[in-house]
């Protein structure tokens, strides 16, 4: 038997036919994915069920969206199957043969666990077959029930005993599966069997005197973890058969179910060959066997047989250095080991939960059907996390150079995203006062744009026009029929020449400042100048124009602290594939909240701009009020670090080709502070303007005037 190692991931042995034997959970110092880069602690399985912790209120959905999007991904990949993955719910709490249920309780840490879960319930569901579970009774014959009936054994009990073994063997022949044909995935299944299957509670459990008087209770705890190192084949009768019978090592022999269930159906019979019948006992008796451990103190000096007592860290130190436990049916002579109260309460609950795990109860936490309705309103946006910043200052006092913060880029604008009230720049409440007196100054920016976007739209129809010039008698060219006749005379220029001129193709994409300063006139006519540029440029009908807003997001619904604000930027309106009624329907949702991370978002969506060229027209418009300002726990963009931040980000989309037009909204009297003033032209230099916002149309006359231009 040789030893492979696998980075920090895994440590395991691997037999000569290639079945992995392992013992004990292997702490890891990242998670398996690359992808969730992040540090993975060795939790415990309470912890990722959800017993008996205190779990932090409030979801990120947004993340919860995310984690969802990647395991369906994963899901079907492997199983080269398109399987639902849906959240636990009253609704859909358990795997049904067709879809994949994961639970909400989800981070970067637990993400390995619930994708090997998901792989696990995926596979099941392409290779199992449902309905030979379903009808488990009729495809038991009637001499197993017969021979359970002479241990005692009731014809229910049976058929938990049946299906629990052909769980056990089905999950060999499934996962074996998986990692012959999909071996990058192995990690994620590795993770998995750590939490539930792995520990040093089942190592100490086989090894002591436990479990090693026949009955159905200790074959079963032997035989689901056969796959362990420690699996000592001689502490009952018939185990060493039932070992062979299931034979890990050639598990790929078996193709169907119905393959694995004859085996299950063999292993019952050595179990009934090998116990004695099943006697009820009397009050009696167990009433004396309560009084026999009254009184017993847990602890870990103390244990049933005295003599032959180890504790906790003596029994891993024999672990691991292979001085106890070394894989033999305790035929060397080795002695058992005795388990204080402590250890044997432990192995109990870690016993109960491999036998749910078995039988498909994996406790998962349940997500709200609002917060379902809230996380479908996400996808259908597809709303996703950008990591930005990079090199920024974190937020430390000393300032150190940070790895940046996650920017929420949300790329639609749906009414079910408005309904779930979850971003306070886009809400319900603003659609239902949109025409109210509680709405400021009574104005209407959606009538009002559109009814200006009319006036400048008629101009721009010329840029669907193409003017066309011939020139006849030239050398080369279109032959021109009403010149042939001059053939006769010498004349052999009777070629024309066709000239098209037409305009180029355009984009536009106007970023609005969404944050809280924009609140007032400032908002409204910003929103009226980018509405009217909408209006216009459907009636042009070849200018492709985006309209995204800014702010930050709470990512955590029950958190008001700053610490949890992301920089998030939300694409309202893109005429690529929405229509001109969106602006009238959805637009009156939209209102101002939040801080300026400027730049943040332009890094965000740097990807997704299209660059300008000699046959396409690109422009990017910034209307904004002031400097960029945000923070949080991982990053300070503030000052001169977020001023030079943002002029990056400018120099980059100036390098891709778009010209970058940005304009400063002043108040009414002034434009503004100084000091927001020179931050302004230091981010955007010669393309910086400074307007007031009661002429705000006139940056739509400028770009009507530049669309025109040939």
């Amino acid at each position: 038997m040789r030893e492979i190692k696998k980075g920090n991931l895994m440590r395991f042995k691997i037999d000569s036919k290639g079945f992995v034997f392992r013992s004990g959970a292997v702490k890891k110092t990242k998670s398996y994915s690359s992808f969730w880069d992040n540090s993975s602690d060795n939790y415990s399985v309470d912890e990722f069920l959800g017993n008996d912790v205190n779990t932090p209120k409030g979801k990120d959905l947004v993340a919860l969206s995310g984690y969802k999007r990647a395991i369906s991904n994963f899901v079907n990949i492997v199983t080269g199957e398109n399987i639902p993955v849906v959240f636990n719910s009253k609704e859909e709490s358990y795997t049904d043969g067709k879809k994949v249920v994961i639970g909400s309780n989800i981070n970067d840490k637990k993400f390995d666990v619930a994708v090997g879960l998901a792989l696990h319930e995926g596979s099941h569901i392409k290779l199992s077959d449902f309905n030979l579970i379903k009808n488990l009774e009729m495809n038991i014959p009637a001499e197993t029930f017969v021979l359970g009936e002479g241990k005692g054994v009731v014809k229910s009990e049976v058929i938990n005993l049946v299906k629990s073994l052909l769980n056990y063997v089905e999950d060999r022949r499934i996962d074996n599966f998986i990692f012959t044909t999909s071996p990058g995935y192995k990690g994620y299944y590795h993770s998995m069997y750590d939490k539930y299957f792995y520990s040093k509670s089942v190592d100490k459990g086989l090894l002591s005197s436990e479990f090693r008087i026949e009955n159905i209770e200790s074959y079963m705890f032997r035989i689901i973890n056969l796959h362990n190192k420690n699996r000592q084949l001689g502490s009952l009768k018939g185990l060493k058969e039932i070992y062979s019978l299931i034979d890990l090592r050639n598990i790929s022999r078996l193709t169907s179910s119905s393959d694995v269930l004859e085996v299950a159906l063999k292993v019952v019979n050595v179990i009934f060959n090998s116990i004695d019948k099943v006697e009820t006992e009397n009050k009696n008796e167990e009433g004396g066997s309560s009084e026999s451990t009254e009184g017993m103190e847990s602890t870990d000096e103390d244990s049933l047989g005295g003599g032959n007592s180890i504790t906790d860290e003596k029994l891993e130190e024999a672990l691991d250095s292979g001085s106890v436990g070394n894989g033999t049916p305790n035929d060397d002579g080795s002695e058992t080991v005795e388990l204080s109260d402590r250890q044997k309460e432990l192995l109990k609950k870690h016993f109960e939960k491999q036998e749910k795990f078995l039988d498909g109860d994996v406790q998962k936490t349940n997500l709200s059907k609002k917060d379902n309705n809230s996380v479908k309103a996400i996808e259908e946006s597809g709303a996703s996390y950008e990591n930005v910043g990079n090199g920024i200052s974190d937020n430390s006092y000393i300032g150190n150079t940070g790895s940046g913060t996650k920017c929420l880029v949300i790329k639609k604008l749906t009414q079910g995203l408005v309904d779930s009230d979850m971003f306070r720049c886009a809400t319900t409440r603003n659609q239902r006062n949109y025409n109210s007196d509680y709405r400021y100054d009574n104005y209407n920016f959606v009538e009002e744009g559109l009814r200006l976007g009319s006036i400048l739209g008629k101009k721009l129809k010329v840029r669907g026009e193409e003017t066309s010039l011939k020139y006849s008698r030239k050398e080369t060219g279109k032959i021109d029929k009403r010149m042939l006749s001059e053939l006769g005379f010498g004349n052999t220029n009777v070629f024309s020449q066709t000239f098209v001129e037409r305009f180029n193709k355009a984009y536009l994409h106007i970023s609005v400042d969404a944050s809280g300063s924009m609140h007032g006139s400032k908002w409204n006519k910003a929103m009226t100048s980018a509405v009217a540029m909408i209006k216009a440029c459907d009636m042009a009908g070849n200018i492709d124009v985006v309209v995204s807003i800014r702010t930050t997001h709470n990512s955590n619904q029950y958190s008001r602290g700053a610490s949890s604000d992301v920089p998030m930027i939300m694409v309202v309106f893109d005429s690529r594939v929405d229509k001109l009624v969106k602006v009238k329907t959805l637009f009156s949702s939209l209102d101002v909240s939040g801080t300026t991370p400027e730049g943040l978002c332009f890094e965000a969506i740097m990807k997704d701009l299209i660059p300008g060229n000699s046959n396409q027209d690109s422009y990017f418009i910034n209307y904004s009020d002031g400097q960029p300002w945000y923070n949080n726990n991982e990053i300070r963009y503030a000052g001169s670090g977020a001023a030079n931040h943002t002029r990056k980000m400018i120099s980059e989309m100036r390098n891709k080709g778009l010209k970058v037009m940005s304009y400063f909204i002043g108040g009414s009297d002034s434009y503004g502070y100084e000091g927001d003033m020179n931050s302004f032209k230091t981010m955007y230099g010669n393309d910086a303007s400074f307007i007031n916002a009661t002429n705000m149309m006139e940056v739509s006359k400028t770009m009507n005037k530049k669309f025109i231009q040939k």
